[in-house]
């Protein structure tokens, strides 16, 4: 029978982990890796934001409808994004 340990690493979701880490981790470690990831995501957006102009797209509609529609996928990256900056922050804090 499986039962969560929770001492075990490897219970949990990578949501729940990445909580654990940013919580237990040296703070100016946690707080590099979530400004780097910060600065990524606003670079990122700021592209979008260009194209959306150029194009005469409503983002925040197009927003809408992709998390009605793609909510599976946009919870895989989800799970994806926390499982990368965990391991970003866990590299560093060795």
């Amino acid at each position: 029978m499986l039962y969560e340990d929770e001492n075990d690493f490897f219970v949990g979701s990578p949501r729940s982990k990445f909580f654990d880490i940013i919580f237990n981790a040296n703070k100016n470690l946690v707080e590099d890796s979530l400004e780097k990831h910060v600065e990524r995501h606003v670079a990122m957006e700021m592209i979008l934001r260009k194209f959306a102009d150029e194009n005469d797209i409503n983002i925040e509609a197009e927003i809408s409808t992709i998390r009605a529609e793609k909510q599976d996928e946009i919870h895989h990256a989800k799970m994806d994004f926390f499982i990368s900056i965990t391991g970003d922050i866990l590299t560093q804090n060795e």
